[in-house]
């Protein structure tokens, strides 16, 4: 039997998982088993099961999301069996030698039913770190105790992952969390009642984690009513179990201080939800209160008085008085110019328009990547939908006919921008641009994350250095209602790089579907358009930018002597990354520069072979299963300054090349399209390609701008049963 088991649910924190298992894992203390409580299919279950693999000591179990926090502890309770149990979340971690202070604590004591200890509330991005637990449990004697000689531990005060618990105690007792929001107050309070020999370890033991988009708990909703189950389900308790006075005073003091706090919340209940709110808390108040019980000072005991009176008109005209207009007026948004400042804010004035959709793809950069997709699906599926796709100055007449449009910074721009119901978007809007109450906006991403994004890049001072500020960024994370991913892998770095509370949709990005649906014409008509030779191979090369450096880095690579390398049949389409100018590249009639060509999925299309370093490209790339080669001269260098979300060198789409000379070999041996080259292809394809089936497009526009329900959309095709576009010369292995 271990000593310790750690239950940890994981649904909806997949992001940052793998840090809480491995703080477990790594402990000095080893005695331990860890229980991930998991949602089948759910990004958390890939991660559970990857530690799985890899330590014998996790067991992961499942609970349905249906089931909530308090079924998927109970789930874990259930599957434990250790002497002790410990709860964490999903996105928290223990300190180093945490499992070891409470090895030695439970020593000292001689073993009880509870023992509470330390946290850290981490703020997620500045602050000091604070230590709530710690004045609560400053008051407690120093060795084991009953709990009669320190009332206020009534567990209300302390969450869930502030004790280690005896599982024996539990399971005798029949305890459990109970079902519902709010559970660790009716789980702690349920705990102390029964418990009959505690201690406390005055020293950190879970590091907390605030998160940016806070405790979905204090969101507005219903669910606020729970508050109210969970105190009368712990007065109802303490009473049965006749705690005495001393006891029971402070119970009632605790669990109505957060009671009162939801009360007087100016956003968490609607005017109706607050009335019915506060009718049931004064019953609830007269009921338990115990004889004898005096009410705090000050403001709080006169809403405590309040309660007791049953004096709704009361309440609400004291909340009034007291009331903060913070979050009530908002900020007026600054686009340039007091004369176009006023024109936004008059077309703010004016209602939605409900058929109206903005696109717009790298700011500005014309018509391009998903949300070109998106547009050409809709007016496919949607034709009663207006579009708009925005575009810069310079790039008004690359928009395709037929393709309205509005330029960026003008009149029209600023009008739709007011009045658009849907707004698509690959990157992010203006800085001045307002999120309208019903309005839609999708972030559609622009790639799969290898390197370092959003606020991970905040601990890589070259790149933090040229990101601008980190909270103008969340600023506009706020506006994005739906963000798109094409594997689970990006799903779980978005919400690490940009916390927020936008929905997931897992649907592939729009711009891969061409890789299914385009055929052997399609790549001939391509290829023809870019010049490349009848029956020469084409080996895109299309590098990363480097944050460490000033311009573009082909030079570290003569294409020139790898096409004489390579063979003479080959030809190097060069694309260098957007944030360099375009054109002026070319060499020989072998080099064809394409940066300037409006759709890299184009280009994707006319190259039988990819070669780059570190850009997101490959995952594109991928879903054709064409071959692809990674030049990584300088992985170390890029690595340490950008940062990256796994090492690609331990698991590349293809062979790696660190020397001009092993490229050159690669593809003059032909092993760059081999079948190691397959082998490793396959493996990368099944982690990255998940959802990019074809039919991306369609699955964003019926659910976001026609409103169907998910279950109603196409389903994800399998990857074996896809058939990508057909490369115009290289036979696959």
């Amino acid at each position: 039997m271990p000593r310790f088991s750690i239950i940890v649910p994981s649904h909806g924190v997949a992001g940052r998982l793998s840090q809480a298992l491995d703080s477990v894992l790594a402990q000095s203390f080893g005695d331990l088993e860890l229980i991930p409580v998991c949602t089948p299919g759910d990004a958390g279950a890939d991660v559970a099961e990857e530690h799985a693999g890899r330590d014998s000591r996790v067991r992961p179990v499942h609970a349905p999301p249906s089931a909530g926090l308090a079924g998927a502890r109970n789930a874990g309770m259930r599957a434990a069996t250790g002497a002790y149990l410990l709860f964490l979340d999903g996105d928290d971690v223990l300190v180093p030698g945490a499992l070891a202070a409470l090895e030695a604590r439970l020593a000292d004591t001689g073993g009880v039913d509870v023992l509470y200890f330390e946290y850290e509330r981490v703020p997620w991005w500045e602050g000091e770190p604070t230590n709530p637990a710690a004045p609560l449990l400053a008051k407690a004697p120093r060795g084991a105790f009953t709990p009669d000689r320190a009332p206020d531990l009534t567990g209300v005060r302390l969450p869930a992952w502030s004790a280690v618990h005896r599982r024996t105690f539990l399971t005798e007792r029949g305890l459990a969390f109970p079902d519902g929001h709010f559970t660790d107050i009716g789980f702690g309070a349920l705990v102390a009642a029964r418990a009959e020999r505690v201690a406390v370890l005055r020293s950190v033991v879970v590091r907390h984690l605030v998160r940016r988009q806070g405790n979905r708990l204090n969101l507005p909703g219903p669910h606020h009513a729970d508050l109210l189950d969970q105190a009368e389900l712990a007065l109802s308790y303490a009473a049965e179990r006749g705690l005495s006075f001393e006891r029971r005073g402070p119970l009632f003091e605790h669990l109505f201080a957060a009671v009162l706090k939801t009360a007087t919340h100016p956003r968490r209940l609607t005017s109706r939800e607050r009335r019915a709110f506060f009718r049931r808390a004064s019953r609830l108040y007269r009921r338990h209160r115990p004889a004898g019980f005096r009410p705090p000072g000050g403001r709080l005991g006169v809403q405590h008085r309040l309660l007791a009176s049953g004096s709704y008109a009361g309440f609400r005209a004291l909340r009034a008085t007291n009331r903060a207009v913070a979050g009530v007026l908002h900020r007026l948004p600054r686009p340039h110019g007091l004369r176009t400042r006023l024109l936004y804010r008059r077309h703010l004035r004016r209602p939605l328009d409900p058929n109206l959709v903005v696109y717009c793809a790298y700011w500005g950069r014309g018509y391009a990547c998903s949300p070109a997709a998106i547009h050409a699906k809709a007016r496919e599926l949607a034709p009663h939908l207006r579009s708009v796709f925005l575009v810069e100055p310079d790039q008004a007449h690359t928009v395709p006919e037929g393709v309205d449009h509005a330029v960026i910074g003008g009149r029209r721009y600023w009008e739709v921008l007011a009045r658009a119901k849907y707004l698509v978007n690959n990157a992010n809007f203006a800085e001045g641009v307002v999120k309208r109450p019903g309005s839609v906006h999708v972030q559609t991403q622009h790639g799969t994350p290898l390197k370092s994004m959003g606020v991970d890049q905040s601990t890589y001072p070259v790149v933090a250095a040229s990101s601008g500020s980190f909270t103008k960024l969340l600023g506009r994370v706020d506006r994005w209602d739906y963000n798109l991913s094409s594997n689970r892998h990006s799903t779980q770095m978005w919400e690490r790089a940009f916390p927020g509370s936008y929905e997931h949709l897992e649907y592939g990005y729009p711009r891969n579907d061409v890789y299914c649906t385009a055929t052997a014409e399609d790549v001939a008509r391509v290829r023809r358009e870019l010049g490349v030779p009848e029956g020469a191979t084409a080996v895109l090369y299309a590098p990363t930018h480097r944050d460490y450096e000033s311009g573009f880095g082909a030079g570290a690579l003569d294409l020139e002597a790898f096409c004489e390398a390579a063979g003479e049949d080959v030809v190097v389409l060069l694309r260098a990354h957007y944030f360099y100018d375009r054109g002026g590249r070319a060499g020989s009639g072998r080099i064809i520069d394409v940066t300037a060509h409006r759709s890299s999925e184009d280009v994707c299309l006319a190259a039988d072979a990819l070669v780059t370093d570190y850009s997101s490209i490959m995952f594109d790339y991928a879903n054709l299963d064409r071959p692809i080669v990674v030049y990584a001269d300088d992985w170390e260098v890029y690595r340490e300054t950008r940062g990256v979300y796994f090492d690609l060198m331990a698991a590349p789409p293809g062979p790696v090349a660190r020397t001009p000379q092993e490229l050159a070999r690669v593809f003059g041996d032909g092993s760059y399209a081999g079948p190691e080259s397959a082998a490793l292809r396959a493996a990368f394809r099944e982690r990255f390609c998940e959802f990019d089936d074809g039919r991306a497009a369609e699955r964003v526009v019926r659910r976001v701008l026609l409103g169907e329900p998910p279950e109603a959309l196409p389903p994800v095709i399998p990857l074996a049963e896809r058939v990508p576009a057909p490369a115009a010369t290289l036979v696959r292995s």
